[in-house]
């Protein structure tokens, strides 16, 4: 799966759970998944460059590179927020079953 394919699931379930977690976890899921989206759509046939985004050409080795640092980047910094995510949602568990 790709990297903001990740990080909007991620973002998704912060956002149902809104009203159980904190807010700043919320706003942290948004703003990586926000940036994994711009990455993706930097690597697409559209050129965005009018909007401040300059292009990664995938065609090329050196794009192919650019683009799979950034995506591992983008994974790495996901890693805490999951953690945090899993860590709430199994306190949120525990206090509902008791234990």
């Amino acid at each position: 799966m790709c990297a903001s394919c990740l990080c909007s699931d991620l973002y998704k379930w912060a956002f149902k759970l809104g009203p159980l977690i904190e807010s700043g976890l919320v706003l942290d899921c948004l703003e990586l998944a926000t940036e994994a989206r711009v990455l993706d759509m930097r690597a697409s046939p559209y050129d965005l460059r009018g909007f401040g985004f300059e292009p990664i050409a995938v065609e090329t080795a050196g794009g192919r590179r650019e683009y799979a640092r950034a995506q591992e980047a983008i994974s790495k910094r996901a890693a805490p927020l999951r953690a945090g995510l899993l860590k709430r949602c199994t306190a949120l568990l525990d206090d509902a079953t008791g234990y």
